[in-house]
């Protein structure tokens, strides 16, 4: 599935009311991305602090409703997934040209970047 489907599919279950203005939907829709953000780090914390076999169902339902919540506020602000992606790769090119690097991510800390 492509981002645009993915977005338009998501805003059928996002929630219509009339008096949903953008920053209501953007309160609920933020506090949402938080919560889930929240529930994909608690997993992990298991995994790697308290010995838990990683259920990776359960972490791919957690990261899709941190990407349902993704969709739903790039929505309300007229944004796409697809132009948010590209332009995460772009920003991530120009940061590290040839791929991660510790030395690079050091100077850039060091740099204020």
């Amino acid at each position: 599935m492509d981002f645009n489907k993915y977005q338009e599919l998501a805003e059928r279950t996002a929630n219509k009311s009339e008096k949903d203005s953008d920053n209501f939907r953007f309160a609920n829709f933020g506090m949402g991305i938080s919560g889930e953000a929240g529930e994909v780090t608690d997993l992990l914390k298991k995994v790697v602090f308290h010995g838990h076999n990683l259920d990776r169902e359960k972490l791919a339902k957690e990261l899709g409703d941190v990407l349902w919540y993704l969709a739903t506020i790039a929505t309300t602000a007229n944004l796409s997934l697809e132009m948010i992606a590209e332009k995460n790769i772009e920003k991530l090119k120009q940061r590290y040209p040839e791929g991660f690097s510790e030395t690079r991510s050091i100077n850039r800390q060091a740099e204020g970047n």
